[in-house]
């Protein structure tokens, strides 16, 4: 029996969703409606429409890999367990990259660690007074190349970033959609690291690397897009995390809450 339930906190670390929450871009927005009222039905029911990438949801395997498993495969051995959430506010910037080191400098990562990123994008989530859509799904940092083998090699159980995607804007289709985004990274790059966009993140070698090189078995690295609520709570601490997305058998998404326990 777990002793001390009353000591051990509980953070949520979800975004709230509704019908104003933005998809990933090109993705179905969740449209709600009531096909009854109260009166004179005696209950309340709404029906919903939706793509699965919608505020807080984990990408399953099945979303990048045809063989790989459904939401409801998922054991909670793999979705709850011991990790940290790593803040990487300090230096984040539009279209700015991350790497393992910077994850390494700020917390200890230990091999099997469920890690959730803060890159504070978060403020610029929809339901935030500094709001913004652009910047939150089109400029939000992401990982470095070698980010790819290193949550390899510490066999990371699953990933969460407060942001649009855990693969870096300009390495998804985002790339093609906004031009003028990618010219405006472009420049940010050549200024920041001395290398183009394409020297950065080569197309097609490692496009969308944070999906298709590692969501593939045996890796099976997934993640979780759109996190906040209270992650700024939890920032640098080591905690007992935990996702829930509904049992979705065939489902190669799900939204999902995810909760962060506190025993310290």
């Amino acid at each position: 029996m777990l002793q001390n339930w009353d000591k051990v906190k509980m953070y949520d670390l979800t975004q709230n969703t509704s019908h104003l929450t933005p998809p990933w871009p090109t993705y179905e927005p969740l449209q709600v409606k009531f096909f009854k009222r109260l009166s004179p039905n005696g209950a309340n029911g709404q029906l919903i429409t939706t793509s699965n990438h919608v505020g807080t949801h984990l990408d399953g395997p099945l979303h990048f890999d045809t063989a790989g498993r459904d939401i409801a495969s998922l054991e909670l051995t793999k979705l709850v367990g011991p990790g940290v959430v790593v803040d990487l506010s300090d230096i984040a910037e539009d279209y700015g990259i991350y790497t393992p080191q910077d994850i390494m400098d700020r917390v200890e990562v230990k091999k099997g660690d469920i890690l959730i990123i803060n890159t504070g994008y978060h403020k610029y989530g929809w339901e935030s007074p500094e709001a913004d859509e652009k910047r939150y799904m089109l400029r939000h940092p992401g990982p470095s190349m070698d980010f790819v083998d290193w949550v390899k090699e510490m066999e990371i159980a699953w990933i969460g970033v407060d942001c649009g995607s855990a693969d870096h804007p300009m390495n998804t289709k985002i790339r093609d959609w906004e031009p003028k985004e990618a010219e405006a990274a472009d420049r940010y790059m050549q200024a920041k690291y001395g290398k183009t966009l394409n020297e950065m993140y080569p197309w097609p070698d490692v496009y969308q690397a944070m999906h298709i090189q590692v969501f593939p078995k045996p890796h099976e690295i997934i993640h979780a897009e759109n996190l906040g609520g209270e992650i700024d709570k939890v920032l640098n601490k080591r905690l007992i995390i935990g996702c829930f997305p509904w049992k979705f058998e065939g489902g190669e998404s799900a939204f999902c809450r995810i909760v962060a326990f506190d025993a310290e």
